[in-house]
């Protein structure tokens, strides 16, 4: 940021404060400094929705201590590995005090230019690789406080340090390593597959969490969007820990090959996140890409189901133009032609729906039974008990 525009910020959230200091003045209350010794308040929220969906409450099906219970079978303990970044809320002020300013400055935005976003159709479509709006549309302290959240939020919310993967990527497992794995039976190695998955989402819940706009859609909206972008932003972060040069991928510990997930009775499946993750690699997008890609694929206003369309074609608009904005800064534009379609996206998702239900009709109830809460929430409806 440059030292103009890190002036104005600081500016602004000195009106801020001003601001609140005379509200509180004004209604006859009297600011007082917190004391070393006063005790520790309740933990802060990450939200400030009230009477929601069961996805942002304390005991919800969504919720990490909630949904790692139910694994029964042997995992990693994310805590002590030490790959795991955990994400790190900011204080309530903090958080408080910049949503603030966001909000305020998305306001003046709106007054300066009522119809911003209406003289964007001429440029710009639902596909971001035929996006050509003008830069002059959206200012450039917008544009850097949304670069700011977005790769904020994807570094609070990656489950693996990139460099420490680097190091361990021709760290295999060995053939009597995969031989065990090989005589898995399905049902077992479903369940352990299934469990990681369910850890990877939990950190891309918390990711959609962190970005600006998503908590102040409605509730449904915000579902919806998880529902459908989870397993394709799964598929994204797993193209980070993806090695192009050996076709392998980190678990457990290691790094894997194709055939070690062969007991699984889906190599088709595995195989095309595989391929999917190659393409991602050879493109060498770097961690602020990944986070843009990650976050315009979310929130799609295309997804089925949504109530407020158009405020998440806003948002993704937004992306938009602060995507193209980082590419032209760092003279990575040729990528965006190259990134894959997101049918192929879809279409992966589709084929692990058509095995979990394979799957489901080979060992019936064992999915709804011993599978986490949160993995049943997003790809397993209820059993019929009629």
């Amino acid at each position: 940021m440059s030292k103009k525009q890190h002036d104005i910020i600081q500016a602004e959230v000195q009106k801020l404060r001003l601001r609140e200091q005379r509200t509180e003045v004004s209604c006859g209350l009297q600011r007082t400094e917190p004391s070393a010794e006063q005790p520790t308040s309740n933990p802060p929220q990450r939200s400030s929705h009230t009477g929601q969906h069961s996805l942002w409450t304390g005991h919800s099906r969504w919720d990490s201590s909630y949904s790692a219970r139910s694994c029964s079978v042997p995992r990693m303990q994310l805590q002590k590995d030490p790959l795991v970044l955990h994400p790190n809320p900011p204080e309530k002020s903090e958080a408080l005090l910049r949503k603030s300013f966001l909000r305020e400055q998305q306001l003046h935005l709106e007054h300066a230019r009522p119809t911003v976003f209406q003289a964007m159709e001429p440029y710009c479509n639902l596909s971001f690789s035929s996006c050509l709006l003008p830069e002059s549309v959206i200012s450039a302290t917008e544009l850097e406080l949304l670069t700011q959240n977005v790769v904020l939020a994807h570094q609070e919310t990656c489950q693996f340090r990139q460099e420490n993967l680097h190091v361990l990527r021709w760290e295999t497992f060995s053939t009597p390593e995969m031989q065990s794995f090989h005589h898995k039976p399905m049902d077992q190695m479903w369940e352990r597959c299934v469990c990681h998955v369910t850890d990877a989402i939990q950190y891309i819940v918390e990711f959609a969490k962190r970005l600006s706009g998503f908590m102040d859609l409605n509730p449904n909206d915000q579902i919806v969007l998880l529902k459908a972008g989870a397993m394709e932003l799964l598929l994204l972060r797993m193209s980070r820990a993806f090695n192009c040069y050996n076709s392998t991928v980190y678990f457990e510990g290691k790094y894997a090959q194709l055939e070690l997930f062969h007991s699984l009775g889906c190599i088709d499946l595995i195989s095309a996140m595989f391929d999917f993750c190659h393409i991602l690699g050879v493109l060498n997008l770097s961690e602020h890409e990944i986070a843009f890609y990650s976050a315009m694929t979310l929130l799609d206003p295309c997804r089925p189901w949504l109530q407020d369309k158009q405020k998440v074609e806003t948002l993704h608009r937004k992306l938009q133009v602060a995507f193209r904005h980082l590419l032209r800064r760092t003279h990575r534009e040729g990528i965006i032609s190259k990134l894959p379609h997101k049918e192929r996206l879809s279409a992966i998702c589709q084929l692990h729906l058509e095995k979990l239900n394979v799957f489901q009709q080979m060992y019936p109830g064992i999915a709804w039974e011993r599978f986490p809460p949160l993995y049943k929430e997003l790809f397993i409806s209820e059993p019929d008990n009629s």
